[in-house]
């Protein structure tokens, strides 16, 4: 079962930035439960405990003045020291709580637990909007705002998501990983889909910011058809990575070694990205939880890893944006 494939936005989708807003970038923390990553899909085998390690995380990028996006799931949104936790680093009044949805803890249990299910964008319309419900009146109460920024959990977006979402008066979506597939799991194809902000849902009605993915190597202007053709061969890709021909960087600190992502930031500013989008999973910042971060040197170069981007970030002059800097530049 594959899912959903949305086209490449038409170019007057696209959402054209002004001169003032310049390059800038965001950060989205995928806010949830720890989980067992190499085991199947449970109701209740995870647990909260790595909120703990929020606030100090926080710290670390306030103090640089990046503000963070906390997309947070139901047993997120249903815990109450989780819950404390999060309005104390959002009080810095530039950060602000999202809503992301992981539909094999997030209620009403409808479907049956699997790969296809975990796409929430798989399930029938009658079932996806029941759960964002759920999850978005958690979040309104625990927070005292409704969430107007999304993400599908696993980027699980299907083809009733952003009408779902503008419904609801969702304004922002960040449910695409751009240039990649997820069809062999049973899950959408964003192959098609590059990094510009565009326009979606009914009458353009929301924002889709896909998650930064970009192309380095010197065979880099091949492209995604050439990536897709590299797939066809074995070990193909990791070849042409090692060789500087060609690699796929997406821009977060969970599997992209630092030299990576610095080539990728001074790749899409190159080519005039306005808008770099990062993103990382809060129980990375505990040792164990997930396979990104197994022990403390593992923690020790994510944080290197954030240093030495923000560092260059800072040198290119690309400042972070706020959600209510790109809503007011949108």
């Amino acid at each position: 079962m594959a899912g959903f494939s949305p086209p490449a936005p038409a170019p007057a989708a696209l959402v054209d930035w002004p001169a003032d807003f310049g390059t800038r970038f965001t950060i989205f923390v995928d806010t949830e439960e720890e989980f067992d990553w190499r085991a199947g899909f449970a109701r209740d085998a995870h647990g909260t405990t790595s909120v703990a390690a929020i606030p100090a995380a926080h710290a670390r990028f306030a103090e640089r003045g990046v503000p963070l996006v906390y997309l947070v799931d139901y047993p997120i949104a249903t815990d109450p020291r989780a819950i404390d936790i999060l309005r104390g680093v959002i009080a810095d009044g530039r950060s602000a709580i999202g809503t992301q949805l992981h539909p094999w803890v997030n209620p009403p249990f409808d479907e049956a637990l699997g790969a296809a299910n975990s796409y929430v964008g798989n399930l029938g319309e009658t079932i996806e909007a029941a759960k964002l419900d759920a999850l978005t009146d958690a979040i309104t109460q625990a927070f005292g705002t409704a969430p107007i920024v999304y993400r599908a959990g696993r980027y699980g977006i299907g083809p009733n998501s952003w009408r779902l979402l503008a419904e609801r008066g969702y304004r922002i979506d960040s449910s695409i990983r751009a240039r990649y597939d997820y069809r062999a799991d049973g899950g959408p194809d964003f192959a098609g889909v590059g990094n510009d902000a565009f326009r979606c849902g009914p009458d353009g009605a929301l924002i889709e910011l896909p998650l930064t993915t970009v192309f380095t190597g010197a065979m880099r202007g091949g492209g995604e058809p050439l990536y897709r053709a590299l797939g066809r061969l074995p070990r193909a890709r990791g070849v042409a990575a090692r060789a500087g021909m060609l690699a796929r960087v997406s821009l977060t600190p969970e599997g992209m070694p630092l030299a990576d992502a610095l080539e990728a930031v001074r790749v899409a500013v190159g080519e005039g990205t306005r808008l770099l989008n990062f993103a990382f999973h809060s129980p990375s910042l505990v040792p164990g939880h997930t396979p990104y971060v197994r022990d403390a040197a593992d923690l020790a170069r994510f944080h290197a890893w954030w240093d030495g981007v923000l560092d260059l970030l800072d040198r290119l002059g690309v400042r972070p944006a706020t959600l209510a800097d790109l809503l007011a530049a949108a």
